[in-house]
């Protein structure tokens, strides 16, 4: 008999399985459900990044690129930051081409964390930020963010939590699952402290181009924080390229060379295919990004005012794609409503814990879907409220 529990890391079997997933998949087994819990657009790719990939396949672009990515994708890449987010790149040797936002964050993580190096992550915030800490080696150290504060990373919050281990500070901004932001006046003391404490940073901006009312403003473009920032986003919600698995890290190039070394032994280059595409994305995709951009407000919109009909407290996101309401008034746990919701309604979301504990009395619903589809979802929702309501008299 083999003792799979002596051949397993202790580090992996440390590590909880996403708590978002499992929502999904319970759902995706029933009939009729309906699932706001995966953050995935709902539109189809933009057709000119398409013909793009289906191009680059008959010309037979089909081989490895080089480790770091396409030339020619870095220098859009490079030429979109500039004129975005007003921040300047050398494509030769800042920047690199990864499989997602997720792998960056990972081998970010892993080019920088020494056995015990403390790693600051606000929570709520996206499920990879704590086992990518620890299969690093470093040590997680979560920054608890309230809703009284709008889910921003306050300067007290940050001062709080440094010791003379901190190295690294996660930036995960416009954020999931809460949709809060960081504005330039939000990000003008934080950057104050990352200096003087002599900290980097690794600012995941993956939802940079989903805000509402102001325009994102990324926190490597302040005065000595390019140095010190490592700043990752991709494709993937964007323009609505989830499957294309593509995403890319800017960093400084001392950094960046390290992270490379792990790609290229780990994963050697990411897809060739979906680095075409990508050309035609970053090129020609504006009007994509502003169609979606304005399809998504709109849902925010209607999601946030179902909201306030059913009587729940919801915090007005200002980025990604997600609301985050509060079911603390009806006495149960995130994961005791979401089930119950879920059993009950046919209707999945995501409990807040799945983001880390400050998550708990509040739910994540993606509004990444059809409006048909939240209308269903949300009458549904009032139903169960109501009835919830109703058990409490």
């Amino acid at each position: 008999m083999v003792n799979y529990e002596q051949i397993l890391s202790a580090r992996v079997k440390e590590v909880q399985p996403s708590g978002i997933r499992r929502f999904f998949e319970l759902a995706a087994k029933m009939p009729h459900a309906i699932s706001l819990g995966v953050g995935e657009p709902d539109f189809e790719t933009p057709w000119h990044i398409r013909e793009e990939g289906i191009y680059s396949l008959e010309k037979g672009r089909t081989f490895y690129t080089s480790n770091a990515g396409l030339k020619e994708l870095k220098q859009e890449i490079c030429r979109y930051l500039y004129r975005r987010f007003d921040v300047s790149y050398n494509p030769d040797s800042e920047v690199m081409v990864t499989v997602g936002g997720s792998e960056a964050i990972d081998i970010a993580l892993r080019a920088m964390c020494d056995p015990g190096d403390e790693v600051l992550i606000p929570q709520p915030s996206y499920v990879s930020y704590v086992p990518c800490t620890m299969l690093a080696g470093g040590k997680p150290v979560v920054i608890e963010l309230e809703e009284k504060d709008n889910f921003k990373l306050t300067p007290e919050k940050l001062l709080e939590k440094i010791t003379d281990k901190t190295k690294i500070l996660v930036m995960p901004f416009p954020n999931n699952p809460t949709g809060a932001i960081m504005t330039k006046e939000d990000l003008a003391p934080i950057v104050d402290i990352i200096i003087e404490k002599d900290l980097f940073v690794i600012s995941d901006e993956i939802y940079s181009e989903l805000t509402y009312g102001t325009d994102h403003v990324t926190i490597a473009a302040f005065p000595e924080m390019k140095d010190r920032t490592i700043l990752i986003n991709g494709f993937s919600k964007s323009y609505a390229m989830t499957g294309w698995r593509l995403g890319y890290a800017a960093a400084p190039h001392r950094i960046l060379e390290q992270m490379l070394k792990i790609h290229q032994f780990a994963i050697m280059c990411a897809p060739t295919t979906s680095q075409y595409a990508a050309v035609s994305a970053l090129r020609d995709g504006d009007n994509d990004v502003q169609m979606m951009r304005e399809a998504y407000d709109q849902r925010r919109r209607f999601v946030l005012h179902a909201f306030k009909e059913m009587g729940l407290d919801c915090f007005e996101p200002e980025g990604a794609f997600y609301a985050f309401p509060s079911i603390k008034r009806f006495g149960m746990t995130s994961d005791e409503f979401a089930t119950r919701f879920l059993r009950e309604e046919k209707v999945a979301v995501v409990p807040g814990t799945a983001f880390g504990a400050s998550g708990e009395g509040f739910l994540r619903v993606s509004y990444a879907y059809s409006l048909k589809n939240l209308k269903e979802a949300l009458g549904r929702m009032a139903k169960f409220v109501k009835r919830l309501d109703e058990e409490r008299k």
